[in-house]
């Protein structure tokens, strides 16, 4: 069993910066690949990014790359998502979730993770 608990979110404006953060416990955090979602109101839930349980492959949508970075400290048992250059299309609630998986880590979709925070709202103002 994990629990996931997200932090960091909060109103910036379009251009600026913020770093969100996943603490993980109850579980083996090592052992899960990571992911974060997002969600704006009247649209579907949004793959953003993703990281493998080993730290050394990670994953971005075409709308967040070269400005999102997902990493994680397993000594910490924490996932850290830094956006740079946010936009007001950045505008969501941002999820945090944890897959367990054998061979493959279906990173891109939400059957791929069993494990959910409960959301923090970030806010990009123009």
């Amino acid at each position: 069993q994990v629990q996931l608990e997200e932090s960091g979110g909060g109103l910036v404006q379009a251009g600026g910066s913020l770093r969100l953060s996943c603490a993980a416990s109850g579980g083996t955090f090592s052992s899960y690949g990571m992911g974060w979602f997002r969600q704006a109101p009247g649209k579907e839930r949004e793959w953003v990014t993703a990281i493998d349980r080993s730290g050394s492959s990670t994953y971005y949508a075409d709308s967040v790359r070269s400005r999102f970075t997902i990493s994680r400290d397993d000594a910490k048992n924490t996932m850290y998502l830094q956006m740079n250059s946010l936009k007001p299309e950045d505008t969501a609630v941002y999820y945090c979730a944890a897959g367990q998986y054998n061979n493959y880590f279906h990173y891109d979709i939400p059957v791929g993770y069993d494990y959910w925070g409960q959301g923090t709202q970030v806010t990009v103002s123009s």
